[in-house]
């Protein structure tokens, strides 16, 4: 069962003087699962990584849910808020394994420079695990490690607090299906996906469209996003296709991500009125 909630201007979540740009904004319906949520995680990332999560931000780092899919537009800051959520684990739960996976080590490798970058805040200096290419190890034992797009890389690890697939739309079923969820089976860990549309395909599409209440859905479009300011917006629209801007800012999925013809334009030239000849 989930619940549906509004914050708008003036609500107790809604702290204009702690972070200026929630004022005169008007935030979307986010849909959470019933489930308790943990405060004192906006404390620490606030003091003592100096980030100042917006509401939909908040409302991610916040929620105790297990399953976790984000749906959302560029440059909204899903790696820093996953990276926070991340750190803060295992900052606070010694000996915690967390993965982060992604199409390619750039992406792996961009996800864990902000990693490092927050244990730098906690005056942490950081240094790898000693086994993986790339990887973070914490004084408390807890480990953050990165991965490719590498089935036959990547098998070995259990017993996850948390794993993070990073632009999840564009990993393949295998990975996900062989790889990364058998990382799962022990240990009850949490995972968040997270990525921009690619089509009507994959698992991260599949995870979306199906009405599982133990999921967490976000969705966040660029017009939801109080730092990306609608001139930006409108030069996007004028330089992309519709279909492009509808899918990398707006949050919708397009048609199946690989073929030559959108799936709703070759159903829209079908005329079920015609007379066969």
């Amino acid at each position: 069962m989930q619940e549906i909630y509004r914050f708008p201007y003036g609500s107790p979540c809604y702290n204009a003087d702690v972070n200026p740009q929630f004022r005169s904004h008007t935030f979307p319906v986010i849909h959470i699962p019933r489930k308790p949520v943990d405060q004192d995680i906006i404390d620490f990332v606030e003091h003592r990584f100096g980030f100042y999560p917006d509401l939909q931000q908040r409302l991610l780092l916040t929620s105790a849910a297990k399953r976790v899919i984000l749906n959302c537009t560029r440059q909204w800051g899903k790696t820093t808020v996953s990276a926070a959520k991340a750190v803060h684990r295992a900052f606070t739960v010694p000996n915690s394994l967390i993965v982060v996976a992604s199409p390619g080590f750039r992406q792996s490798g961009e996800w864990m420079r902000r990693a490092a970058d927050l244990l730098r805040r906690l005056d942490i200096p950081p240094c790898g695990d000693g086994c993986n290419r790339i990887s973070l190890l914490l004084p408390n034992g807890s480990r953050i490690v990165g991965l490719p797009e590498a089935e036959a890389k990547v098998r070995g690890f259990s017993a996850l607090s948390m794993l993070v697939i990073d632009e999840a739309a564009r990993v393949s079923d295998e990975m996900y299906y062989k790889a990364l969820r058998p990382m799962l089976s022990v240990g009850s860990g949490d995972i968040w996906m997270m990525s921009t549309p690619f089509g009507r395909r994959g698992f991260f599409y599949e995870t979306w469209a199906n009405d599982d209440p133990e999921w967490l859905k976000v969705r966040v479009q660029a017009t939801d996003c109080p730092r990306i300011s609608p001139g930006f917006l409108a030069e996007q629209r004028s330089v992309m296709t519709s279909n492009a801007f509808r899918q990398e800012h707006m949050c919708e999925f397009i048609g199946s991500g690989d073929a030559l013809f959108d799936r709703d334009l070759v159903e829209s030239a079908f005329d079920n009125d015609l007379q066969p000849v």
